[in-house]
């Protein structure tokens, strides 16, 4: 089934009240924020024909719906179509460029890029610089504030894919070209299936490279996390 324009609108507006919220979005509580043109009784038959087509689903009855992985990867691939970049992310952004780290030291430069981008983020970054063999995790006190992780179990197979990410996905993958961006059961670790990563190349001197990827729930604000590891591979890239 390929989506209308207005399905298009819908399902973009309530993944965003979702990542916002990290509730089931009801087709009242949408209809109350944005107009789409249509009264509530057809917003909630078109969040019915989105839910039949796999982009929403309703995890208990009489509850609102959420984004399931395709509603994720939809929205990701039409992120990546825009070259613009939204306001508040650009402030992010020019805390990058200011980044005045000691180059000269890689480690160093490396480890205090990936604070920074944990705390832009509010996520957990993991960075890899292959000739040293150096990992460089920041973030665990950011990530544990989200509502996802208020379950144990659910924080356990977090820091096992972290783990399976460390030991055996970054150091044999290839993230040469475009961000790789995984959502869910598309991601390489089995501990995966209710979270995300965005990943990229940093070009290092003298041809080099390393790797930072930024982990979340599937809940992530994928907008600005895709600008700003842009960012930060471009930072390496010129500035390096």
């Amino acid at each position: 089934m390929e989506i209308t324009e207005r399905q298009k609108s819908i399902l973009e507006k309530l993944i965003e009240e979702y990542v916002k919220t990290a509730e089931p979005v009801a087709s009242a509580a949408l209809a109350k924020k944005h107009a789409f043109g249509i009264k509530p009784a057809m917003l909630r038959i078109e969040m019915e024909k989105l839910e039949k087509a796999g982009y929403l689903s309703q995890p208990f009855v009489s509850a609102g719906r959420i984004p399931t992985d395709k509603a994720y990867r939809f929205f990701v691939n039409n992120l990546l179509m825009r070259k613009e970049q939204r306001i508040g992310h650009k402030k992010s952004t020019e805390r990058i460029k200011q980044f005045t780290g000691a180059k000269e030291d890689r480690p160093k430069a490396t480890q205090e890029l990936t604070r920074i981008i944990s705390e832009l983020t509010s996520s957990l970054v993991l960075s890899y610089l292959p000739e040293e063999n150096l990992f460089f995790k920041e973030g665990w006190s950011q990530i544990i504030r989200e509502p996802e992780f208020e379950d144990s179990r659910v924080f356990e197979s977090f820091a096992k894919m972290i783990d399976s990410w460390e030991k055996d996905i970054i150091p044999e993958m290839d993230f040469s070209g475009e961000i790789k961006i995984f959502i869910g059961k598309e991601n390489p670790s089995r501990e995966a299936e209710g979270f995300s990563a965005i990943a990229g190349n940093l070009l290092l001197p003298d041809k080099e490279r390393g790797v930072m990827a930024i982990f979340g729930p599937k809940r992530m604000e994928y907008d600005r996390n895709i600008d700003i590891i842009n960012s930060i591979i471009n930072i390496f890239s010129n500035d390096f």
